[in-house]
């Protein structure tokens, strides 16, 4: 007999937690500690799977859970937009796994149990933001999701990680308490409750100047988000290990602030209720601003990783800016890429870790020719980047197509110049790494070394190109098979 969804539900949060706790006991066996982490990932893959259908189904499975005060409970459901961000992050955790595996063994990292401890907490973290029934669960998920990711930024423990890691800390437990949680405690005495409902759950409890500050209170206060000018954690946080970047650009972290966003806007406020206020001017012109200067800034990084870092602070601005459009096409467009994004920038992630393991190149202007030596490393990258820059047939095309009639729809010429600009400048951006890539000559050898080059190995291990490929494929496969994201999106949207 098949579970219940509230079953599944509830395992889903839990698994990650449980593995946390098994892990440490295989300390000093390597195998079975990583063993650990593969099953974990994988059962939680399958519990989030299987509650699939009866999302889709219209079903809402939740867990009333413990009551705190009148209106506010620490409780679980599971609606569509939490639906699509459990199944990515799942989903990815079990090759970001397998990638880890491969990173963390040819690197001879240390401390690598309390990694993969840490990593399993964030996924759980992340499930219980995903299926939070009200603000309070999400805001009690969000808070722990930053604690644990701290140490992985701090990983290596040196000056520059220690202050990198004191920084993330600071500011995303600043915005969160200054801000989001005055949000939150304001909803709760304007609405009476914090749960999350289809049209929001301040229609008519707010208006004018009030909307604004609130909404204001949340944009900023959410810095997962990454909006500017509270974006600087985000390329701090690339001294990290490679894997730990992906955690934090495409599985978990920063999709959990847009996440958040969307959320809020979609199920807190209601879109139409910010429609008729008029909220949608400013709100697009900080994400707008956040894509365009992020994107000039990425134009000028040779460090790989910082300039995949910037990409995301422009593209997590994306979504933002979908939502910011307030029609229901935007908003799907929006929550489409959630999940494009996701699978695009983990692959561009797993590809640098690839370099850097390889062939010890960490700047772009380092990379001539690598795509002849590393041609599913790059070839990935090239995937990813397409991706990035919304051309099909890849999936981050779906989502900006989305956006683009959103905003062509009401007219907000605003925002559709902001997404042709900033589709050119991805592509001044990403390109050139192409062309450097597999059309330019590699460098000619150092005498006395040319010997030693022959014999470097041509790929990384196999767990990371493994990872990488099947990330690559997953970009491709989400143009092709849109239908999951696309029903969850548009049932979002109560579509």
């Amino acid at each position: 007999m098949s579970a219940r969804p509230e079953t599944l539900m509830l395992a889903a949060v839990v698994i990650p937690f449980a593995a946390a706790l098994a892990i440490p006991l295989f300390r000093r066996a390597p195998n079975p500690r990583e063993a650990v982490t593969l099953v974990a990932a994988a059962a939680l893959f399958l519990a989030v799977l299987s509650l699939l259908p009866s999302v889709l189904g219209g079903a809402r499975p939740e867990w009333a859970g413990v009551t705190v005060l009148p209106g506010v409970a620490f409780a679980f459901a599971v609606e569509p937009l939490g639906m699509l961000f459990a199944l990515v992050a799942s989903a990815l955790w079990i090759v970001n796994s397998i990638y880890s595996i491969g990173y963390m063994r040819a690197h001879d990292e240390p401390r690598q149990t309390g990694y993969y401890v840490c990593f399993a907490v964030a996924l759980g973290s992340t499930i219980g933001l995903a299926f939070a029934k009200n603000l309070f669960t999400l805001f009690l998920f969000y808070e722990a999701l930053t604690i644990s990711t701290y140490p992985l930024v701090a990983h290596h423990r040196d000056a520059e990680a220690m202050r990198s890691g004191r920084l993330y800390l600071l500011l995303l437990l600043g915005t969160s308490m200054v801000l989001f949680l005055p949000a939150i405690a304001a909803t709760y005495v304007l609405a009476g409750t914090t749960d999350f409902a289809a049209g929001g759950i301040l229609s008519g409890k707010a208006s004018g100047a009030l909307l604004t500050v609130l909404l204001l209170l949340f944009v900023f206060g959410i810095g997962k988000a990454a909006l500017m000018p509270l974006h600087f954690w985000l390329p701090a946080a690339m001294v990290a290990p490679t894997p730990v970047s992906a955690l934090l650009h495409a599985v978990a972290v920063v999709k959990a602030g847009v996440f958040t966003v969307v959320k809020v806007i979609v199920l807190i406020f209601g879109v139409e209720t910010l429609s008729a206020s008029g909220q949608s001017g400013w709100l697009t012109a900080v994400a707008g601003i956040t894509v365009v200067v992020a994107s000039l800034v990425a134009l000028k990084q040779d460090n790989l990783k910082r300039r995949l870092a910037y990409s995301t602070v422009s593209q997590l601005a994306y979504v933002v800016l979908g939502a910011a459009i307030l029609t229901p096409i935007s908003v799907i467009g929006a929550v489409m890429h959630i999940a494009a994004h996701a699978v695009g920038k983990i692959t561009l992630f797993f590809a640098a870790g690839s370099i850097q393991t390889a062939a010890h190149l960490t700047e772009v202007s380092q990379l001539d020719g690598i795509g002849r030596r590393m041609p599913w490393t790059m070839g990935a990258f090239a995937v990813g980047a397409l991706g990035m820059i919304g051309l099909p047939p890849t999936a981050g095309f779906l989502g900006k197509w989305f956006m683009l009639a959103g905003a062509m729809q009401t007219e907000n010429w605003l925002a559709v110049a902001v997404m042709v600009v900033s589709t050119v400048l991805n592509a001044g951006y990403f390109l050139p790494i192409v062309f450097r890539a597999f059309l330019r000559a590699p460098p000619t050898p150092e005498p006395g070394h040319g010997a030693a080059q022959e014999r470097a190995p041509a790929e990384a291990p196999w767990p990371i190109v493994a990872a990488l490929t099947a990330t690559a494929l997953g970009v491709l496969a989400l143009f092709f098979l849109p239908d999951v994201p696309l029903a969850l999106a548009r049932m979002t949207m109560g579509r």
